[in-house]
């Protein structure tokens, strides 16, 4: 399995997120901005600097800091 976090894909590349790490208000968090398990996200596009990072979760755009991202796993596709 090609497993990886969100935070490590390059912008164009894609996942399809396999699990949220973490409990509490955090992945609550994430789940309700769209990212949870089956759902297929593409890095749209990072800041200069890094942080934050753009991402299209089926069609809904996202940002999230890298440190938010790098709780969420995907596999690459």
């Amino acid at each position: 399995m090609n497993e990886t976090t969100l935070a490590e894909l390059a912008p164009g590349e894609s996942g399809r997120i396999v699990k949220i790490e973490g409990r509490g208000i955090l992945a609550q968090r994430l789940v309700d901005m769209g990212l949870y398990p089956g759902v297929a996200a593409k890095v749209v596009r990072r800041a200069p600097l890094g942080d934050p990072i753009e991402v299209d979760a089926e069609g809904a755009l996202v940002n999230l800091r890298r440190e938010e991202a790098r709780f969420v796993k995907v596999k690459k596709l």
